[in-house]
């Protein structure tokens, strides 16, 4: 991993799509059949309630709770994840048979529906030297929506075209993502300093599961030969609606938090955490939604994650280098350094 890491950071490509594609070609080779695809499935869903309950585990009730007060920006991020972006997701069935057939269009559309990021929104924010806390606070309100609002927007939207949703998927939802994340919090204040300190090893199950998911998906989508529904040109018209999609949300989140009179900082906050869809949680939620149909719906996700991260990490380094970045830089120095004065020459009073 270490290395291939190295091999990326130019590109910028995160190494674990990379992880995510060799799973993908894996299932295509060898995909789990009879038994062993009643072994993964159960395994799978097992996964996700392990996911599910560490996200509950990790999650700070008291740090979102203060969060709520920068509620002007938590609004408008959640308002660009499950609003604006769901809008543009039903707009793009008119392109439906141009560029998109319907499963691929199905995909697209629950990519809107899907939480924000977490990590990445934190990561580039902090590159870009926009709000962190604001960041962390919106991106662990929009999980925490979207573990409730995802599937109800889901059953509205897509209806039984998606897989066979219905009221028993609502049921399985409840047991299988709300029951362990419920768990983890109430469990939280007796494992969650365990949870901290182990959070690398932890970290790689929460990978290491979703890519037991993917396998599972893209396994039965193998068997069931729902592949020969996809085409290059297909494939390619995917990308760039997807490539569009997040060039209109980046110019509107970017533009749009300028207009409502954000600062510079909680701007950078509103772009990253508004503009991005996580992989992490739609792909557990898409397993149970979709089902059999799961490995159609979760390619437009992975691919729109991957162009996310590529996009955004050019962004961020960009608005690092800028101008009134560096300005802004400096008074806070300035004013660092006025304050230490200020406070040196009152001691030696």
């Amino acid at each position: 991993m270490k290395r291939l890491r190295r091999t990326t950071n130019w590109l910028p490509i995160d190494p674990y799509i990379v992880l995510l594609l060799a799973t993908v070609g894996i299932a295509a080779l060898l995909p789990a059949r009879g038994t062993a695809a009643h072994a993964a499935s159960g395994a799978s869903t097992a996964a996700i309630a392990l996911l599910f309950f560490l996200y509950g585990v990790r999650l700070s009730t008291r740090e979102a709770l203060d969060g709520l007060k920068h509620w002007r920006l938590h609004v408008t991020v959640l308002a660009c994840t499950f609003l604006i972006f769901p809008l543009l997701g039903m707009a793009a069935g008119g392109l439906v048979p141009v560029l998109l057939n319907q499963p691929l269009y199905q995909g697209l559309l629950f990519l809107t529906l899907v939480p924000s990021t977490i990590q990445s929104s934190i990561a580039f924010t902090s590159i870009a030297r926009g709000n962190v806390p604001a960041a962390i606070c919106a991106g662990s309100f929009s999980s925490l929506v979207g573990i409730i609002l995802t599937p109800l927007l889901a059953a509205a939207l897509l209806g039984n075209s998606g897989g066979g949703f219905s009221g028993h998927s609502l049921v399985t939802i409840v047991v299988q993502l709300l029951v362990p994340f419920a768990a983890g919090q109430v469990l939280r204040p007796w494992i969650g300093g365990f949870v901290a300190r182990h959070k690398k090893v932890l970290g790689l199950v929460d990978r290491g599961s979703i890519l037991l998911v993917v396998y599972t998906a893209f396994s039965e989508g193998m068997v069931r030969g729902i592949w020969h529904q996809v085409s290059p040109v297909r494939l390619g018209g995917l990308l760039v609606v997807e490539a569009l999609l997040l060039a209109v949300m980046l110019v509107l989140t970017w533009y749009g938090s300028r207009a409502l009179g954000f600062s510079r900082e909680d701007r950078i906050a509103v772009q990253f955490a508004g503009s991005k869809k996580s992989l992490a949680s739609g792909l557990p939620m898409a397993s149970v939604l979709f089902g059999a149909h799961a490995s159609l719906a979760v390619l437009p996700l992975m691919l729109f994650h991957q162009m996310q991260l590529m996009v955004c990490a050019v962004i961020a380094k960009r608005r690092a280098r800028d101008p009134e970045a560096r300005q802004e830089g400096a008074e806070r120095a300035t004013a660092a350094a006025s304050r230490t004065t200020v406070g040196t020459a009152t001691r030696s009073r």
